[in-house]
């Protein structure tokens, strides 16, 4: 049976130079709920580089999971131990990424070329320790791209002992489309994921790719155990608000917009005063009121004004009041 001591209906994805804590703080704002996952972080830069550094988050985050890149099982393996220690609930290993430094390391997407070896990697990591092992990959590779493959894929791995698999409806084209162009170009096969998750009824299988609204994430739900959102969730939070009650049913109601200002007036505070500048966590909060009124504002004031030297909360405060109407939620 799959672990169900997280909950995984909603989950954030894993985004490259996007969800860093600073962001992962800020989602969890919006939403309890949610399982927040980290950068990508390769097991080389934890094992040769600054762990805390890599690895530090707040205990807020919670439930979080580190996602890994690598393709040596010992490496993953002690990668694994360290994120275990550092209390994360989940580690998740990247064989859906398509860009040429991650297929120069030998991880990412060119790894469902090899299930054997990701099976090796995966096996040896839920050997180290005793919270989850998760894979996120592909629905295909190149030519790669029958259903047969997936299929082989997945059982492979499975038999490593992994329960969870989070399915990015997609293939990966790893020669001739860049990462962005992988995000977009190649058609969206929901249909290949349901009938995964029908014919591994055991397995709890997680779709991601192209999802941008609630209502889509519902739809889903019908057929896969959970959604992951990224770039909808990333660029247009304001729909997070609503996670908790709409799909893991919460009785507390939906945070209004001046409770949520507070509360990341709140988060600002805490986070300059541990030394954070107000740009790195800013960012992140530009797309907030996205299509609503004053939106336009609210990012121009902070793209303007966040960067400068010594800037603070009172940034985030002003760029507010150009809202015309909090009460609009």
């Amino acid at each position: 049976m799959t672990d169900k001591t997280i909950d995984r209906r909603f989950c954030i994805a894993p985004m490259l130079d996007w969800t860093d804590s600073y962001c992962r703080g800020f989602h969890r704002l919006l939403t309890q709920k949610a399982v927040l996952y980290t950068e990508m972080v390769t097991t080389g830069a934890l094992i040769y580089g600054d762990v805390d550094r890599h690895l530090r988050y707040q205990q807020a985050e919670h439930p979080i999971a580190l996602q890994l890149g690598g393709s040596n099982p010992e490496h993953l393996a002690q990668s694994t131990k360290l994120a275990e220690e550092y209390g994360y609930d989940e580690v998740n290993l990247n064989v859906g990424c398509p860009s040429d430094r991650v297929q120069s390391g030998q991880f990412g997407a060119c790894l469902m070329a090899d299930p054997q070896l990701v099976a090796e990697c995966t096996k040896a990591m839920l050997g180290a320790v005793s919270i989850p092992v998760t894979v996120k990959c592909r629905i295909g590779i190149d030519q790669q791209d029958d259903y047969a493959d997936l299929q082989r894929f997945v059982s492979t791995v499975a038999e490593s002992g992994v329960e969870t698999f989070i399915v990015h409806a997609r293939k990966a084209w790893l020669d001739g489309l860049s990462p962005k162009e992988n995000r977009d170009i190649p058609p969206l096969n929901y249909e290949r994921v349901y009938l995964l998750k029908k014919e591994f009824p055991q397995l709890e299988i997680i779709i991601n790719g192209g999802i941008t609204s609630l209502a889509e994430t519902l739809q889903h739900l019908q057929q896969v155990d959970g959604v992951m959102m990224g770039r909808a969730a990333y660029q247009s939070p304001y729909l997070l608000k609503e996670v908790d009650q709409r799909i893991y049913q919460a009785e507390r109601p939906v945070i209004s917009d001046a409770e949520l200002l507070e509360q990341i007036y709140q988060y600002v505070e805490q986070r300059l005063q541990e030394g954070a500048q107000l740009k790195y966590i800013s960012r992140h909060i530009v797309g907030l009121f996205q299509n609503r009124p004053g939106a336009r504002q609210w990012r121009r004031y902070l793209s303007e004004n966040a960067y400068k030297s010594g800037s603070g909360v009172e940034v985030i405060k002003a760029a507010a009041a150009l809202l015309p109407d909090l009460s609009y939620a």
